[in-house]
C-alpha cells in the first residue's frame, strides 16, 4: 500500500469546492445551450436562480427512458469488455499491490467498432432514433450524474470491503474524491481503464453523432462546421481505443487513485460537457463554414491529432520496451513515428529513463500543445459569435496547466537534480523555440 504524503486540490476544502463546481457547470452548460441560445447565462437575482433550478427540475429529472438509454450502453460494452475477443497483456508492476502485474483484455478497439457499426446500422434501419437524444440531453446528463456520484461511492466503500485502500488521508471527502483505490476491478474488467478510455469517449462521439443526426433530420444535410467536430470527436475515441494497451503506463493507470474526481469527468463532464459545440451547432441553423477556413481547420486538427497520437504512443511505447511488454499491434490507424528504434533517453540516479527523442527532444509536453490546438478547432468549428463554444478551449488550457505543475512537482521530488539536467537538454515545455 502507498502511504498518503501530502493533500493536492487545496485539500478537503478544495475538493469540495471542484465538486459543487463541477456538478454546477454542466447543468450551467445544458442550461445556456437549451434555454439562452448557446450564450452566456448570468443571474442576477434569486428569481434568475430559480429559474435555473426550475429548468433542471422539469426538463432534466431522471427519467426510466434515461436510465434505459445510458445504463444499458454502460452494460453493453462492460459485456464487451469481458467477452470480445482482444490483446491480453499485463500491466506496469503496481506498488500498492506488492508490484504485482495485473491482467487485461484490450478489446476496446473492437468494443468501439463494433458498437458504431451496429449504432449506424440501426440509425440507417429505422430502427433507434439518434437525434431524439438531443432533445433528452438534459434527463441523460443527470443519469450521468447519478450513476457517477454512486460510482464514486461504491469504489470507495469497496476499498475497504476488499482492503484495497491506498493512499487514504483518512478524510473521507477527500477520500472519496481523490480515490484510495488504485485499481478497483471486476474480474480482468478494470474499472479505471474502462471509464477513461471507452465510455467517457464513446459517449461523447454518440453525442456529436446525435447532434448531426438531429440536424439532418431538421434541414436535410449536415453542415462543414459539425463535420469537424465528427472529425474531432471520431479521432479522439478512435485513438484511446485503438492504443489501450499503450494507456496501461500512463499516469493516470500507474499511480492515480480512481474516485469521484475520475469517475464524474469520465461518466459525466466529459462527454457532457465537451459535446457543448455539438450540441450549439445542433441547436442553430446550419453553420457552412468559408471552404477555405474549413479547410485550415481540418488540417490543423488533423496535424495536432497526429503529433498527440503518435507523441503519446512513443512515450508509452517507451516505457513498454524498457519493461519488456511491448507488443506491435495493427489496429487502425497506425500513424507514422508512433514507435521509435533505440531512442536516445536520460539516465537518472534513482535507476529510471527519461525519454529525450521523437517529439520529446523538442518540447517536455508537445502532445499537451497538440492537444490545446485541437481544443481551439472545436471552437472555431462555432465561429466567434458566441463565448462558450470556447468553454473547452479555456477550461482545457486551465487543467493541463494545472496537470503540468503537479507533474513537474511529482518529477522534481523524483529525480532531484536530475530533473535540473532534464530541462537543460530539453528546455522548452510547449512550443519548441518559445516556451
Amino acid at each position: 500500500m502507498d502511504i498518503f504524503t501530502e493533500y493536492e486540490f487545496g485539500g478537503p476544502i478544495g475538493a469540495l469546492a471542484v465538486m459543487l463546481f463541477s456538478h454546477f457547470i454542466v447543468y450551467y452548460l445544458w442550461i445556456c445551450l437549451a434555454f439562452n441560445d448557446g450564450a452566456v447565462l448570468i443571474p442576477t437575482s434569486l428569481t434568475d436562480w430559480s429559474s435555473m433550478l426550475g429548468y433542471v427540475r422539469e426538463y432534466a429529472s431522471p427519467t426510466w427512458w434515461a436510465a434505459k438509454i445510458y445504463l444499458g450502453f454502460l452494460l453493453v460494452e462492460g459485456i464487451f469488455g469481458v467477452t470480445l475477443p482482444g490483446f491480453r497483456t499485463d500491466g506496469l508492476p503496481v506498488r500498492s499491490e506488492g508490484w504485482k502485474r495485473l491482467p487485461y483484455l484490450c478489446n476496446a478497439f473492437q468494443s468501439w467498432w463494433l458498437t458504431l457499426i451496429g449504432v449506424c446500422a440501426a440509425q440507417f434501419m429505422g430502427w433507434i432514433n439518434m437525434a431524439s437524444i438531443v432533445d433528452h440531453h438534459g434527463e441523460l446528463l443527470t443519469m450521468s450524474i447519478i450513476v457517477a456520484d454512486s460510482l464514486a461511492i461504491y469504489v470507495y466503500l469497496s476499498a475497504y470491503i476488499t482492503r484495497k485502500v491506498n493512499r487514504a488521508s483518512g478524510n473521507v471527502l477527500y477520500d472519496t474524491f481523490m480515490g484510495i483505490n488504485l485499481n478497483p476491478r471486476i474480474g480482468i474488467l478494470d474499472i479505471k481503464l474502462f471509464c477513461e478510455v471507452r465510455i467517457s469517449w464513446m459517449i461523447l462521439f454518440f453525442l456529436t453523432f446525435s447532434a448531426a443526426c438531429k440536424q439532418y433530420q431538421d434541414y436535410g444535410y449536415v453542415a462543414n462546421s459539425m463535420i469537424i467536430m465528427l472529425i474531432a470527436h471520431l479521432y479522439y475515441c478512435n485513438a484511446c481505443c485503438k492504443g489501450e494497451e499503450r494507456i496501461l503506463a500512463c499516469f493516470d493507470i500507474i499511480h492515480e487513485n480512481f474516485g469521484w474526481m475520475l469517475a464524474f469527468w469520465n461518466l459525466a463532464g466529459v462527454p457532457f460537457s465537451y459535446c457543448f459545440n455539438s450540441m450549439f451547432l445542433a441547436r442553430h441553423a446550419p453553420l457552412d463554414l468559408n471552404w477555405g477556413y474549413f479547410a485550415v481547420c481540418v488540417v490543423v486538427l488533423l496535424f495536432a491529432a497526429w503529433i498527440h497520437d503518435t507523441g503519446n504512443s512513443q512515450k508509452n511505447t517507451f516505457r513498454q520496451v524498457l519493461d519488456g511488454t511491448f507488443v506491435q499491434r495493427n489496429t487502425f490507424p497506425q500513424l507514422p513515428w508512433g514507435v521509435l528504434k533505440n531512442p536516445k533517453y536520460m539516465q537518472t540516479e534513482c535507476g529510471s529513463k527519461i525519454l529525450i527523442d521523437g517529439w520529446f527532444k523538442y518540447a517536455r509536453k508537445l502532445p499537451y500543445t497538440a492537444d490545446i490546438a485541437m481544443a481551439l478547432i472545436w471552437g472555431m468549428s462555432c465561429e466567434f459569435t458566441h463565448l462558450l463554444p470556447y468553454f473547452y478551449f479555456i477550461f482545457f488550457v486551465g487543467m493541463i496547466s494545472h496537470r503540468y505543475f503537479r507533474d513537474v512537482d511529482r518529477m522534481q521530488k523524483k529525480y532531484g537534480k536530475d530533473y535540473k539536467r532534464y530541462c537543460e537538454i530539453v528546455p522548452y515545455v510547449f512550443v519548441p523555440g518559445i516556451y
